[in-house]
């Protein structure tokens, strides 16, 4: 056990900040949680290492592409209405996505460190989804259409995209595990996994989140092998089928939240309506400040002088063990949005341009593995499909809640396998002492 802990060590606190999202946390609490900390001092220990070790700088290209978005959010932070909201809204920005995720690719150091944070994912997933179906099934979850059955893990009702994120991460890592060719049990395991996480993913009612899992999972297959993708795509539909069908009430619920995807633009809800407002609201805002935005944490306060009549006051949560909130509207529900409005268009190419540089790069890797038979195909498929998930995500959210700083160790993630993973051999972590040269002359 010593032994596989000093083998492992280096991911570790990676890991630490990944299960203490499965926490529960206070009602009502939001914003940046104990894995929000644990995250900081993941980046110090990762410093620490550094200086210590004398491991490996990032090269010229991994600095480019990680350190792009600091321009942008650089700029908007001098634009910000005052010193203070300039520098939290950097410090935000910078710990997810350009501080953390450098650290997670510096910690981890071959294929069997980024597989065992990839199952950490699929655990988080599992014992969230397992809360999530309970509170379902005994009617303690989030309120959804007068009842308290929607899922939502230990996150509760004022982040109710955080065990869908969980669970659809997590869900994607054990497709991605199983489409590989590592071990035979490895592969049962994960796609056991996989069905496993379908029940939780649809009991959390988002819409957003079927849609980003439905359409990775289609690539991650698509990229898999055609002759693969069309058996699992058939035992999945199969699956959806039984998992649906023995709802009963929950049948009808789910249907009417499937069907109201195709509503958005017909009968759209109040929900839809304040996001559409408030899209509006934040390209205005682009187009009086269209290079550099109204500056970092300024979306809340010119959003009333842009926004139209039909924005709701807020949106109403309770359930899972906190009382009623009507929780202001603070963002536009749109990461690109949020930037360009903020950022204006420098930032949303710093930032965007980055993540897009990223994505180029492992799909690169994964081709590579591809051609070559390489073992390292689940490892690409889990980077990209993370990768995917998140930037399809971010066209209908944004970052905020405890559930934010997993969307760091996603991008570290990615990084390691765009930057370094792609290009390293399959190798174990502990390798045999070199001898000196007295020894081996006494071995002669």
């Amino acid at each position: 056990m010593n032994h596989r802990l000093r083998t492992f060590a280096p991911v570790l606190p990676v890991i630490a900040v990944i299960a203490l999202l499965g926490l529960p946390l206070a009602p009502g609490e939001g914003g940046a949680g104990p894995a929000d900390a644990v995250s900081g001092l993941v980046v110090l220990y990762c410093g620490i290492r550094l200086l210590r070790d004398r491991r490996r700088p990032l090269t010229p290209t991994a600095m480019v592409v990680m350190g792009l978005p600091v321009l942008g959010l650089s700029i908007a932070a001098m634009g910000a209405s005052s010193p203070g909201a300039g520098l939290s809204g950097l410090g935000r920005y910078l710990q997810i996505f350009v501080l953390v995720p450098a650290a997670v690719l510096l910690l981890i150091r071959d294929r069997r460190d980024f597989r065992l944070l990839a199952w950490s994912f699929v655990a988080l997933a599992l014992w969230q989804g397992a809360i999530g179906v309970q509170q379902y099934v005994t009617g303690t979850g989030a309120s959804y259409q007068g009842e308290d059955i929607r899922a939502v893990g230990t996150f509760g009702p004022t982040d109710v995209m955080g065990m869908a994120t969980v669970v659809s991460f997590g869900l994607i890592c054990a497709l991605a595990l199983a489409l590989g060719r590592t071990g035979v049990r490895q592969r049962a395991v994960a796609t056991t996994c996989t069905f496993a996480l379908l029940l939780p993913l649809a009991l959390s009612f988002s819409r957003g989140a079927w849609i980003a899992t439905a359409a990775t999972c289609a690539v991650q297959l698509a990229l898999a092998g055609l002759r693969r993708a069309l058996k699992v795509a058939a035992a999945v539909t199969a699956a959806g089928v039984v998992l649906v069908g023995g709802f009963g009430v929950g049948t009808a619920m789910l249907q009417e939240r499937i069907s109201s995807i195709t509503q958005v633009t017909d009968a759209p809800d109040q929900s839809v309506t304040d996001r559409y407002t408030m899209w509006a609201a934040a390209t205005a805002m682009w187009r009086e400040h269209p290079l550099t935005g109204v500056g970092l944490k300024g979306f809340p306060e010119h959003r009333d002088g842009n926004a139209s009549l039909a924005l709701s006051s807020g949106s109403d949560t309770e359930g899972a063990g906190a009382a009623f909130l009507k929780q202001p509207l603070l963002s536009p529900h749109n990461m690109y949005l949020l930037v360009l409005s903020e950022q204006g268009l420098l930032g949303l190419l710093t930032l965007a341009g980055s993540w897009l540089a990223l994505l180029v790069r492992a799909l690169r890797g994964l081709f590579h593995v591809h051609r070559s038979g390489h073992p390292g195909l689940d490892c690409a498929l889990v980077s990209c499909g993370l990768l995917f998930w998140q930037l399809v995500d971010f066209a209908y959210a944004d970052i905020g809640g405890p559930s934010t700083v997993l969307t760091a160790v996603v991008f570290g993630v990615a990084a390691w396998w765009s930057l370094v993973g792609a290009n390293e051999e399959d190798r174990p972590v502990a390798t045999a002492p070199v001898r000196t040269n007295a020894e081996g002359a006494m071995a002669a």
